[in-house]
Order: C-alpha cells, then sequence, then structure tokens
C-alpha cells in the first residue's frame, strides 16, 4: 500500500518535517536553508523542492531518503519563493519574488533553461492550468497576474486584478482560475479563456492562498489575519462557510482522494485537519515552529 506523508517547512528553524498521514506521527525532520516557505514535487513522487526565501537557495531533496541531494543557487535569488514542476517532469518553474523573475530549469539536470523577467512587482507564487499550457503569476506590487505560455516560455499578458494578490488557482475543469486578493480581502474569478473577471466575493482578512479540492466542488481560503477558513463552492463561485482554523493560516493541501484537507497555522506551530464531508476541523497536531508552506508525496 502507497504511503501518504504530509510535508511541513517550519520557517523559523529552517527544517522539513515529514508526517505520516495515517496516525500524524513525526517520521524525520530535516534541516534545509534559511526561512523555507514553499515546496513542490516532481510527477513521480521522487524529488521535493523547497525553497528557502531567506536562505536565497532552493533545496533538492530526495524523498526515498528524505535527505537534501543538493542546493541550487544563483544571483538572481533574491526571495526565492513559489517552485512548480511541469506535468511531464522535464522543467521546474521558479517564482523569485523580490528580483520579480520566473526561472526555468531543466530536470533532472536542474540547468537554467530561461531567466523570464515579469516586468512586475513582487512576483510570488505559481500556478498552472491543467494541461500545463499556460502558468499565472501574481504580482504582489502590481496588482497584476502574468500570463505566461509555457510552450514558448514567453509572457502572453498582464491581467489587473484585484489589490495584493497573492493566492492563486486553476479550477481542475481548467475553465477558470481564482485569485485572492490579500489587501482588500477578496477572491476574484477569471475566466482561462479570455481573462475577464466573473465573478469577485468577500472572505475573510487577508487571504494568501487558493486551493482546490481534487473533485472541483470547494476552493478553500486561508484567511491569514481572521484565522480561518473561507470555503468556496465553486458552482456557485460563492462562500459557504467559513472553518476557524489556528492562528495565521498558510499553505494548504488535500488529500489525493479529497477527503481530508490540511492547513498549516504559522502561528501556532500546528496543522489542522479538516474533514471535508462536514467541512469541520477534526484534529490539530503539532509541527516545527512557523509552519507554512505544505505538501503531500505519496510514496510506494
Amino acid at each position: 500500500m502507497p504511503q501518504h506523508i504530509l510535508i511541513t517547512l517550519n520557517k523559523d528553524e529552517d527544517t522539513v518535517s515529514f508526517f505520516d498521514t495515517k496516525d500524524h506521527s513525526e517520521i524525520k525532520r530535516l534541516d534545509v536553508g534559511h526561512h523555507p516557505h514553499e515546496a513542490a514535487i516532481s510527477p513521480d513522487q521522487s524529488t521535493l523542492y523547497v525553497s528557502n526565501a531567506m536562505g536565497n537557495s532552493v533545496s533538492v531533496i530526495d524523498l526515498k531518503t528524505m535527505e537534501e541531494t543538493e542546493r541550487l543557487e544563483h544571483e538572481d535569488y533574491q526571495f526565492p519563493h513559489d517552485l512548480k514542476v511541469s506535468a511531464d517532469g522535464k522543467k521546474l518553474y521558479l517564482a523569485i519574488t523580490y528580483a520579480h523573475k520566473v526561472h526555468v530549469y531543466e530536470r533532472p539536470s536542474h540547468k537554467l533553461l530561461k531567466v523570464i523577467p515579469t516586468k512586475q512587482r513582487l512576483s510570488h507564487m505559481l500556478a498552472p492550468t491543467p494541461d500545463w499550457k499556460r502558468l499565472y503569476i501574481p504580482n504582489i506590487g502590481s496588482n497584476t497576474l502574468t500570463v505566461l505560455d509555457v510552450d514558448t516560455d514567453e509572457i502572453h499578458s498582464h491581467v489587473v486584478v484585484g489589490k495584493g494578490p497573492e493566492g492563486v488557482a486553476v479550477h481542475p475543469d481548467g475553465k477558470y482560475l481564482y485569485v485572492a486578493n490579500q489587501e482588500d480581502n477578496n477572491i476574484f474569478v477569471l475566466s482561462t479563456e479570455h481573462h475577464g473577471i466573473i465573478a469577485r466575493h468577500p472572505v475573510g482578512e487577508c487571504p494568501i492562498r487558493m486551493v482546490f479540492s481534487p473533485d472541483g466542488k470547494y476552493a478553500f481560503v486561508p484567511n491569514r489575519e481572521s484565522h480561518d477558513l473561507s470555503v468556496i463552492e465553486c458552482s456557485r463561485h460563492w462562500e459557504i462557510k467559513r472553518i476557524p482554523v489556528g492562528r495565521w493560516p498558510g499553505g494548504v493541501v488535500f488529500s489525493p482522494d479529497g477527503s481530508v484537507a490540511y492547513v498549516a497555522n504559522n502561528k501556532t506551530n500546528d496543522v489542522s485537519v479538516i474533514d471535508v464531508a462536514t467541512l469541520k476541523e477534526v484534529e490539530r497536531f503539532d509541527t516545527g515552529i512557523h509552519p507554512d508552506g505544505v505538501a503531500l508525496a505519496v510514496l510506494d
């Protein structure tokens, strides 16, 4: 039977924790670079990438051994943040916040293939379409969303959104995306066809991430300052519930079957376990200090 491993990035102790999702026991805690923020897993579940935002590096971790095998560094690394591995496993994309750039790397050699200046401010997160034709990049300081054509790795356009856009995700059907605007406390719903705004809706205070359930029924939005999780019913683009969690919720990840979601609570040093059927927090377990980014690996 495959083993499901929840990974938390503990920012204020420069570590990564690996938990067995069956009993939430910690399997291992690994030292990485300074202030790890975001994580990405290769499609074959062999490699974990961790952005050490204040250490200006990226840790490359073998998921089988749970050991760091390489550390990527570059003169452009000024708060390296979100990472994504392409669906074919051949490329790694890295958003570098204060350099306002995206780096594209070949895998597994980690040769730098291209540097893409967004010409926007504070390019922070990355969200691909399900077919990996496009990549969306919210720019917190410019109130825009950059649209990147993945086939050419060229910028297609910039779309004006709300104030302080940070969280972003594309719905599993590929027809629309959500953007969480942390400074005006709302989400924008945009068409992936024409990038016009379909809807907007208020959520909690300082929404910073956006994650869809695997079946596309819900979007979960952690609200950092109101310490809760907005649940959006995607068929209506409407908030139907707000779930109290720990203080400063950050990263959110669903189990592969969508029955459970895990929310990293930065300032209570724990993870909230959300039962998706009832939309309730059913458990909370301790992590390292200041957990933020999360990921879930499925290991044979």
